[in-house]
């Protein structure tokens, strides 16, 4: 390819039916555009994720089959749907059948103006297609917001389907491979979105188009496109990559894959023996079903937000990064990969290939996060930590992190020095909490200030204490 290349148009599935899509607009997300085309069942409320009625359905491949994903359509660029193959809510009926999950919502009057509704079918039918045991997931509905009928009715339809079995013709259609992602080179007025499926051919393209930025799941990205109005010239896709959706684990430790969505990670974590600890608290944390659909690792990570998810966690279990660029690889600790606000270490070139997360493991790992509601929001402040205690209940290590309370996600080794050696008991807890206060600088803003911050960061110490036993124990994902 030349850098002066022109490239338009891509095929992709939307019910069933191959459209090719050409000269679209450069900001025209998927959403946008299956309205435009009559499929108005999905509507746009938030335009960043956070309420669900711009729900669609896609296939996505899970341990080697196909499965239906639900996923928010107002963060996802058209062009970053090629290949795809979608769903609409329009076709769940089967002619003047409904659905199961339509069906019951209408029996529990679920729906009111209906205008959140056909989000909240999509994510019910996605659950109804990967439930296991017969039973479907409330926590799914996370990402579903309702403003006028209330949630009572709606979690009375979602706990009808525990019961239902359905034959519909679209989960048949799951036992086909899933659709493989092509590449892409596309151009739309000043912008362009490119989509290689090998390192070799991202190293090509980055040499053509030096200034371009990565994307993996775009949940950020393209909040800054929706809300704020920004736009990038060249955006470089690593979704196609399959070398940075590894996952694999050893007797030294786990590697997971840059790439993977959360959703996928939780799902392979659950395949494992013996999981990482933390995790099983930390995923329902993590923003919604729908974002972690699509956001991955690598992003949360990149993205260096002083409040990311994922940084406190993966700090306490001490992970490193691969990292790869044209030049060569390099493996770093976490804690030495962010800068400052918005800032890490990550030259030109460089993409993150994996995270690694060494054995052993901590004994006991917790992982709390305090927003103003308790799913699908940003963290005022956020806290994990990692102790292991001898038979007698002294400290032999224990590791700290937290976000929000500075301009990155940091450790406070002070106060980990502080206690190591010392009895796992309450007076020496509220000790360490006021060398907390020496050590921690938050800012004020409009999620809480200095003082409550702190305060914050005080109280999630001593409840770790609390829900800590005093001998270690072997800890459990799921």
């Amino acid at each position: 390819m030349k850098r002066n290349e022109k490239r338009t148009g891509f095929p992709l599935t939307i019910n069933g039916i191959t459209h090719f899509v050409e000269k679209v607009e450069p900001g025209q997300t998927l959403l946008d555009y299956v309205r435009s085309i009559g499929l108005t069942g999905a509507k746009e409320g938030c335009k960043e994720g956070e309420c669900g009625a711009c729900a669609l359905l896609w296939v996505e491949e899970k341990e080697g089959k196909s499965c239906l994903r639900a996923i928010n359509s107002c963060l996802i660029p058209i062009v970053a749907a090629a290949h795809r193959e979608i769903y609409t809510v329009e076709v769940l009926a089967e002619g003047d059948r409904l659905c199961d999950a339509q069906r019951v919502m209408v029996e529990e009057g679920g729906s009111q103006c209906g205008y959140c509704t056909p989000g909240f079918v999509v994510t019910l039918f996605a659950e109804q297609s990967d439930r296991k045991e017969g039973k479907v997931d409330l926590g799914s509905l996370s990402g579903n917001l309702c403003r006028c009928t209330g949630y009572r009715p709606i979690k009375d339809a979602a706990l009808r389907l525990h019961s239902l079995k359905s034959d519909h013709p679209l989960f048949k259609r799951l036992s086909n491979p899933p659709p493989r992602l092509e590449k892409v080179l596309f151009e739309s007025g000043p912008e362009r979105f490119l989509r290689p499926t090998t390192l070799d051919e991202l190293w090509e393209l980055f040499h053509l188009y030096p200034e371009a930025r990565w994307a993996a799941g775009m949940t950020d990205l393209s909040v800054e496109r929706n809300i704020l109005f920004r736009r990038f010239p060249c955006l470089i896709s690593l979704e196609g990559i399959t070398k940075l959706r590894i996952f694999s684990e050893s007797s030294r430790g786990i590697e997971i894959g840059a790439g993977l969505s959360l959703r996928e990670i939780e799902e392979r974590l659950r395949t494992i023996p013996n999981p990482p600890p933390g995790f099983a608290e930390w995923f329902p944390l993590f923003a919604s079903p729908l974002i972690r659909n699509r956001a991955t690792l690598g992003g949360n990570l990149a993205t260096a937000s002083p409040v990311g998810d994922s940084a406190p966690l993966l700090l306490v279990l001490q992970a490193r990064l691969l990292i790869l660029s044209p030049k060569g690889s390099r493996e770093i600790p976490l804690e030495k990969f962010f800068l400052g606000y918005r800032k890490t270490i990550l030259q030109p070139g460089e993409v993150i290939v994996s995270v690694w997360i060494p054995k052993p493991y901590p004994s006991i790992v917790r992982f709390y996060k305090v927003a103003k509601r308790q799913s699908d929001d940003i963290a005022t402040v956020s806290m994990a930590a990692a102790v292991d205690l001898d038979p007698d209940g002294f400290i032999q290590s224990i590791r700290l992190a937290f976000g929000g309370v500075a301009e990155k996600p940091i450790r406070v080794e002070p106060v980990e020095q502080e206690l190591i050696g010392k009895p796992w008991e309450l007076p020496v807890i509220r000790q360490a909490k006021l060398k907390l206060n020496d050590s921690l600088s938050p800012i004020d803003d409009h999620r809480g200030s200095r003082s409550y911050r702190v305060a914050l960061t005080q109280n999630l110490l001593e409840k770790f204490y609390w829900q800590t036993p005093i001998l270690p124990h072997k800890t459990s994902f799921g």
